[in-house]
């Protein structure tokens, strides 16, 4: 632990210029008391997931990588883990028996498209059994996550910085990581809005062990540790590789570069003037539709969307877009139709 960190080299990631993220969860992004899912029904939803479809729609609009959603606040989660269910004595498991990430990355592969996935910091707050086993029960108000002591029974005792539980976490990470090897590009972890309490120590559990988790399989791996909106937009250690970049409403457009300055200040309206922030590589994320995998249309026109993405590059900056993913039927996993037009316009003025 004693030598120096050597962040990860994005330029595979900045050359791609934008790509999309996927929530494909059990319950909308986000949201709270909306499972309604049984693990059968969500091993049937898994196994309907047309990769096939998918892969061909990206390739088709030109995106060079996605992120796919592992899990969220239900405790379904898209990938079967051993540690996880050990930690987890739940029969039968809530993770899915289809490896969706494997095989994922075994098609988009063909296309030349990375893939990377998306994870929350905690436990699944909707899943008690699961908070609680893996001591994911703070004393402190974590209701940004949708933890609240009175929502779990505490039969054991957890210290201030849930030690106990990062180091479950961190294990659960390191058997995916292990698993997909050098197939998965990155990780966009979630939640890590309790920063100072739990990842800023010297000693593990702390940020450098939470990243060396996600990078066992790949040390090549990109990984960023969101802290919810920030304008301007932050690096949140030193451990991540690029910003998480999360933008929900207003885009902080930064100088553009037309505008000439001989002696330029470090910043211009938060954002920065080069494609790194604190040593991070500038990555912004926002959606396409209504609001995180919402909306029957696009909100913006084509022109929009292509300038923003386009302003970003410019600044030496990757855009990543949210876009709605069906989850039922025969369009499972796919995209939908009325987002493709403006996916491969956007795709085209890219190139």
């Amino acid at each position: 632990m004693g030598e120096t960190w050597q962040r990860a080299d994005a330029t595979w990631f900045r050359e791609a210029k934008w790509g999309l993220l996927l929530h494909y969860l059990a319950a909308p992004p986000s949201s709270m008391g909306q499972n309604t899912f049984t693990p059968d029904e969500w091993n049937r939803r898994v196994d309907g997931f047309n990769v096939k479809g998918l892969t061909e729609q990206l390739a088709s609009c030109g995106a060079r990588y996605m992120f796919l959603t592992l899990g969220q606040n239900t405790g379904y989660f898209c990938s079967p883990n051993a540690t996880y269910d050990a930690l987890v004595p739940r029969s039968p498991s809530r993770l899915s028996q289809r490896d969706l990430v494997a095989d994922l990355y075994e098609a988009l592969e063909r296309e030349g498209i990375r893939l990377l996935v998306y994870l929350p910091s905690h436990a699944p707050a909707e899943d008690r059994l699961a908070a609680e086993s893996l001591r994911c029960t703070p004393k402190w108000d974590a209701s940004a996550w949708g933890l609240r002591p009175g929502t779990y029974v505490r039969e054991h005792d957890v210290d201030d910085r849930l030690s106990e539980f990062q180091r479950n976490w961190e294990a659960i990470i390191r058997e995916w990581s292990l698993r997909w090897g050098r197939h998965v590009h990155g990780w966009w972890i979630d939640g890590c809005y309790h920063a100072d309490r739990m990842y800023r120590a010297a000693d593990a559990p702390n940020f450098r062990s939470f990243a060396e988790a996600m990078k066992a399989g790949n040390p090549d791996s990109l990984v960023a540790f969101n802290p919810g909106v920030k304008v301007p937009i932050v690096c949140h250690s030193e451990y991540e590789d690029y910003t998480a970049g999360e933008i929900a409403g207003d885009f902080p457009l930064g100088m553009d570069s037309q505008w000439h300055n001989p002696n330029p200040p470090a910043s211009y309206w938060g954002m920065p003037l080069h494609g790194t922030v604190g040593g991070a590589q500038l990555q912004v994320l926002s959606f396409l539709g209504c609001y995180w995998c919402g909306g029957d249309e696009p909100r913006f026109s084509d022109a929009l969307a292509i300038e923003l993405t386009r302003h970003y590059n410019k600044l030496g900056g990757v855009v990543t877009w949210d876009v709605p993913i069906a989850k039922d039927g025969d369009r499972n996993g796919l995209l939908p139709e009325a987002f493709m037009p403006q996916l491969r316009t956007l795709g085209a003025a890219m190139k």
